[in-house]
């Protein structure tokens, strides 16, 4: 892909994603409604989110998929932030915990665009949803959908528009020798389209969104009580 076109392609992406964040979040009639309380309580999980990204004992990579892929928990303070004070919580806190990733970038900044991406695409499904069913029901009706909704739209994006991007920014990278790690851990993976997606994007995702999945279930009512308490006094 032209260098140009990539650059052209992701700027769009940024600007109609922000314009997609907020029409979807007005068309929900998520009103942004900035006090003291909201500010602090979405600062916390913030950094949370940031902690969990940076502790490198909970980052970890797995075998059976190739290894510029990465198991990070930073999402699950996020989801809570969605599940307790509604989908402009849970947006916030994703948007500042990338801000702050960005000094500590290994990728050029693509990582953490694409981070950006895929978590806006998990987090605003889940609690807008949960936002209109607020039970055990709707809880696992909304984090199955955006599970399903996030691991199509990283998948695709990866495949067709981030590594690209990532090759674009990184001198001396080729698409070539991400194929060759892709089919180091497994043969059937052919190209970085279609098959990655298949064999690589949509497995990775699904078996990441199960681990936040659970551990987000685990920790939900004690960590948004023990926030309300502190924001409380």
């Amino acid at each position: 892909m032209d260098n140009k076109l990539v650059i052209v392609i992701i700027v769009g992406l940024i600007l109609m994603g922000l314009l997609l964040i907020i029409s979807i979040l007005k068309f929900f009639n998520v009103k942004f409604n900035f006090t003291v309380k909201f500010i602090a309580r979405t600062a916390v999980f913030a950094a949370l989110s940031v902690i969990l990204y940076t502790v490198p004992v909970l980052k970890f990579k797995v075998p059976f998929f190739p290894p510029f892929l990465e198991i990070h928990l930073d999402e699950v303070p996020a989801l809570i932030a969605g599940f307790a004070y509604g989908p402009l919580s849970g947006t916030l806190v994703i948007i500042v915990k990338t801000i702050i990733k960005l000094p500590l970038t290994s990728t050029a900044g693509v990582g953490e665009l694409a981070d950006l991406v895929y978590s806006l695409a998990f987090i605003i499904p889940a609690a807008l949803i949960y936002k209109r069913h607020r039970n055990i029901k709707g809880a696992l009706i909304s984090l199955f959908s955006s599970s399903v909704i996030q691991a199509a739209v990283a998948s695709i994006v990866t495949a067709f528009i981030m590594l690209d991007f990532y090759v674009f920014m990184m001198p001396g990278l080729s698409m070539e020798s991400i194929l060759k790690m892709c089919q180091a851990i497994n043969p059937n993976i052919t190209s970085l389209g279609w098959t990655f997606v298949l064999f690589v994007g949509l497995p990775f995702n699904l078996f990441k969104d199960a681990i936040v999945i659970v551990i987000t279930f685990i920790l939900y009512k004690h960590t948004h009580r023990l926030i309300d308490r502190i924001a409380n006094r």
